[in-house]
């Protein structure tokens, strides 16, 4: 299904970085290691690189994988692009952010399992960051699985990250256009915690 969404000619969310991500950029800076899973076709990973992180991506679609390195190529940086299936990643670096920016193709199972691998590869003291949609996106349509148990809600984020410091946990509405895959009036959810330092 990922390979057949990617292999078109065009980038199915744009080549620009979510808003999430931009809005965001002042909890990071130049030099610190960021993991993006599911990075898809590299928007958000290139955008990273630009403000002089150094970025590690994880996606499963070979398509997706060559536009986003036809993208980094484009923008002048370098991205380590690994072909991964994120639901079967050992996890075993560490790094000062870990992205998931709409990676809401897990169900609760597999998003536990997801979740559980992801903080492992956050460093103590470290950020975790997820932007995704809250169960409202359904009645909208405009981006996202239809699969209301997929989406995200405060409390489940609030439940998930016990014992970590939530900087940010906000559900919201506005318009989002992110390429002809993200297009119209969206639910939307941030979240942004910090790992305990021990």
């Amino acid at each position: 299904m990922w390979e057949e969404r990617y292999s078109t000619p065009d980038y199915v969310f744009g080549k620009d970085p979510a808003q999430f991500l931009t809005e965001h950029m002042h909890l990071l800076h130049a030099g610190q290691t960021a993991l993006c899973v599911a990075d898809g076709e590299g928007r958000n990973s290139v955008f990273l690189a630009q403000q002089g992180l150094q970025v590690t991506a994880l996606e499963y679609a070979p398509s997706a994988i060559a536009k986003a390195q036809d993208l980094a190529k484009a923008a002048g940086v370098s991205i380590d692009i690994q072909e991964a299936d994120v639901l079967r990643h050992d996890w075993a670096d560490q790094y000062d952010a870990v992205l998931g920016i709409f990676i809401q193709f897990a169900g609760p199972e597999e998003r536990e399992q997801l979740f559980t691998g992801m903080k492992r590869s956050v460093r103590p003291g470290g950020l975790m960051l997820l932007h995704g949609y809250t169960p409202e996106q359904i009645a909208y349509g405009t981006g996202g699985p239809p699969h209301a148990e997929n989406m995200y809600t405060t409390g489940q984020l609030a439940t998930d990250f016990d014992g970590w410091d939530i900087l940010e946990n906000r559900a919201y509405e506005r318009d989002v256009q992110e390429g002809r895959g993200h297009s119209g009036h969206s639910a939307l959810i941030d979240f942004v915690a910090r790992k305990p330092a021990r």
